[in-house]
């Protein structure tokens, strides 16, 4: 090694420092390592965690303490990068999610109605909203793997995640409207669109119909088809293939998706020119043309 090479590479008690200083101002109640959820399950292999909606026994609702410890989680996300890569969602017993809980959610929301208490009936929708902007927000890359129902709320959860594996035998419906709520829920007639297009989206939050599993890959809202038994491994590889990829490139990947929903064609590519250089910056970037060079195959390591 030279002595610039040496001069430039950090000195262990730098990197000690620099590793605490992040910890100082990470969330001192999460150990996503050792997290312990009330409400659904969290396990963590390598850098992949699975979150599993389990109330196998009613297709796996949410229920409002699910709902925000589901938003603080993925809020917090933010801060595992280096222990989290991607993440991986799925529901217990054959089915992904049917919604809002009917008697722990809807009861309770009529009788909010009744007693026109219309600022706790914004509140929650306003929370219900939150959780879809801490799963865009975080860096890690989302996989559904989605079987059996997937409504209202679910469909949203599948609709905020990044990828989507499904199963033919799967329904996803938007079913608002039958409950005699808009379509407009969660972010629904914003991201929708961006995804099956205009037109199918439209009628699917006008309607509130089930799409199977043939239908929601040929709109596109399926990444992928798979085999009911194949499903949450097949969505496990793919976020692994991720977690070993370049993740802070994924992180930036993932945002400038989503910001660049309000932007014109100029700021985009201005905000990509940003991005990318920012990447550029990083030791992955380096890593794969040593490795280009060196007909290897890049080692990733997400800085």
């Amino acid at each position: 090694m030279s002595t610039s090479a040496a001069a430039d590479k950090p000195r262990p008690d730098e990197m000690s420092a620099a590793a605490d200083t992040a910890r100082r101002f990470h969330p001192s109640r999460v150990n996503f390592t050792d997290l312990k959820p009330r409400h659904f399950l969290w396990q963590l292999e390598g850098k992949v965690a699975t979150i599993t909606l389990n109330r196998p026994e009613r297709k796996n609702p949410l229920t409002l303490e699910s709902y925000a410890e589901l938003r603080d989680t993925f809020r917090d996300l933010i801060y595992a990068d280096g222990i989290v890569k991607t993440v991986v969602i799925t529901g217990a017993g054959g089915n992904f999610c049917s919604g809002g809980d009917v008697h722990e959610i809807i009861g309770p929301l009529v009788e909010m109605q009744r007693n026109d208490d219309m600022p706790g009936l914004l509140a929650f929708t306003r929370m219900t909203g939150d959780l879809v902007k801490a799963m865009r927000a975080c860096p890690q890359p989302i996989v559904a793997a989605i079987d059996g129902i997937c409504a209202g709320a679910g469909a949203i959860l599948a609709m905020a995640s990044d990828l989507r594996y499904g199963t033919a035998r799967s329904k996803v419906a938007f079913l608002f409207v039958r409950v005699g709520l808009a379509g407009a829920d969660m972010g629904a007639c914003n991201m929708l669109p961006r995804i099956v297009g205009a037109g199918r989206a439209a009628e699917l939050l006008y309607t509130g119909r089930a799409m199977d599993g043939g239908e929601a890959e040929r709109w596109g809202f399926y990444n992928r088809l798979c085999e009911p038994e194949a499903v949450l491994t097949e969505a496990q590889a793919m976020a692994k293939s991720l977690a070993d990829g370049p993740t802070f490139a994924h992180g930036m990947t993932k945002r400038c998706i989503h910001q660049e929903w309000s932007m014109g064609i100029d700021e985009s590519i201005e905000a990509e020119a940003q991005a990318q250089a920012i990447c550029m910056q990083t030791k992955d970037y380096e890593r794969a043309y040593e490795a280009f060079v060196a007909k290897q195959k890049p080692v990733f390591e997400g800085n």
